[in-house]
């Protein structure tokens, strides 16, 4: 959901011949459609303190969800599977790392790699609702917030 790098990074990193590994490809878990708006995180669970994780933000960016679930059943594949695959279409020297807890997880996303997909268009259409990081926190620091 966080497109920012590839505007001033990404043309960069080709120039220089670096590659990109980027963090959470799957939102945090919010773009495989597993997150609704009344959705409650433990003490533990570092999305309690992310902005794009209170009710308001989830339900306005429930688009996102919504344009790959779409993409998903066209495609006859998972929500997973469209977002590691737009991830993928990106850049050759571009790989995500999706943090997979199950050996079904891990299936599920290597069937990325079978997916063909082109979803800039409609995706330079939606505005991110909520930022990335708290303000003012060492993770908002780091990506230059």
């Amino acid at each position: 959901m966080w497109r920012q790098t590839e505007d001033e990074l990404l043309p960069t990193l080709e120039e220089m011949g670096i590659g990109f590994v980027p963090f959470s490809p799957l939102g945090k878990g919010f773009l495989t459609g597993a997150i609704q708006k009344d959705a409650s995180f433990d003490g533990l669970d570092f999305r309690r303190m992310v902005p794009h994780f209170t009710s308001e933000n989830i339900e306005a960016n429930q688009v996102f969800v919504r344009l790959i679930k779409e993409v998903a059943d066209q495609k006859r594949a998972t929500s997973a599977q469209i977002a590691l695959a737009w991830v993928l279409a990106q850049k050759p020297w571009i790989v995500p790392i999706p943090g997979t807890r199950s050996m079904e997880r891990l299936e599920e996303n290597l069937g990325a790699a079978n997916v063909l997909l082109v979803l800039n268009a409609a995706l330079d259409k939606i505005k991110v609702s909520g930022d990335r990081y708290p303000a003012g926190s060492d993770a908002a620091k780091r990506v230059g917030k």
